[in-house]
């Protein structure tokens, strides 16, 4: 009986893992990531963020510089810079 029950539990342990790796951050880390939006717009990071934007996963970093926000996107899998805009400190994302 009991090798039934764990069988019955592997299909559902596998969902779970094949969802979290479709989520999971690509070659490189969150700090990575930050160290490389921080070399194109230094400041102080206000908000960091592993996101899906237009069916695809990034790092998004909301950098303060004096009275605006510089976002940047940068590519988890490359370091590549794939968004770099600005924002008045009252507009929301």
């Amino acid at each position: 009986m009991r090798p039934i029950a764990i069988l019955a539990i592997l299909p559902v342990a596998a969902l779970g893992a094949s969802l979290a790796i479709a989520a999971s951050p690509g070659k490189l880390t969150k700090a990575q990531a930050q160290a490389i939006a921080l070399r194109v717009a230094p400041g102080k990071v206000a908000k960091a963020e592993y996101e899906k934007e237009d069916g695809a996963w990034r790092y998004s970093f909301d950098i303060r510089q004096g009275k605006r926000i510089h976002e940047i996107g940068v590519d988890p899998n490359t370091g590549k810079i794939i968004e770099n805009s600005f924002e008045s400190a009252g507009d929301k994302d």
